[in-house]
């Protein structure tokens, strides 16, 4: 299994999530430098990580360099933030599922764990329901979050034809999922970021660009969402 860290920016906190990560006994590490103007790269190196550089910019570009960079042979990937608000201590519990071929896609939903005050602002709490509500509608399957926790199988994701260079990447592996994968999500808890500064919830121009971003990334894959005649949906599973 690889886990893929996209990073902007994180020196503060990398070089301790990559070691949170690598306590879990994954077996690659692979942080996504995604054009970085500090040492994050450096540090998340020194720590134990394959540093995979993508200067262009842009969250959805970052996982698919993560992706592209898995070894030949990993069966799963897993993908987590690098500011040290998600806890790697939940990684086994968010891939169990997928190693047990009982699940193709899991995500850790930060809305049914335990978070630290503060560590979500009331604007991620709302776009997660709102998400979740506009997926339960559209392809009859359950999501509360959009959390970047999660974890599936990598001849799966590639499959998927993901797109998305930017904030929607999230979303769109969620809807393309639940197009008929096998779905589940399960508790995790979230933390407040340990080091540097937000890119979107901390600067009102990128909330807005990240909230345009998301309602047209799930517009458009709504609309191309071939008719199902038999109204077969996804098997979504949800673990209070």
């Amino acid at each position: 299994m690889a886990v893929v860290i996209p990073c902007l920016d994180e020196e503060d906190s990398i070089a301790d999530v990559v070691r949170e990560v690598m306590a879990e006994g994954v077996g690659e590490v692979i942080v996504v430098d995604n054009g970085s103007t500090d040492r994050t790269a450096e540090r998340a190196a020194a720590a134990g990580a394959r540093v995979v550089a993508q200067p262009v910019r842009g969250y959805g570009r970052a996982c698919a360099a993560g992706l592209a960079a898995v070894r030949p042979g990993t069966e799963i990937v897993c993908f987590l933030d690098g500011d040290g608000s998600d806890v790697p201590a939940f990684i086994p519990q968010v891939v169990r599922p997928v190693a047990d071929g009982e699940a193709d896609f899991v995500m850790g939903s930060r809305l049914r764990g335990r978070r630290e005050r503060g560590s979500m602002t009331p604007q991620q709490i709302v776009a997660g329901r709102i998400a979740g509500t506009l997926l339960r509608l559209t392809y009859r399957v359950r999501f509360t979050d959009m959390s970047p926790l999660r974890a599936m199988r990598v001849d799966r994701l590639r499959a998927l034809g993901m797109t998305e260079e930017t904030y929607g990447w999230n979303l769109e592996m969620q809807m393309r999922a639940a197009g008929g994968l096998r779905c589940r999500e399960i508790p995790v808890d979230h933390r407040c970021r340990r080091g540097g500064r937000s890119k979107v919830s901390g600067d009102l121009a990128a909330s807005l660009s990240a909230a345009w971003k998301i309602a047209t990334t799930f517009l458009r894959l709504a609309y191309r969402r071939p008719a199902d005649p038999a109204g077969r949906s996804a098997q979504t599973i949800v673990r209070r």
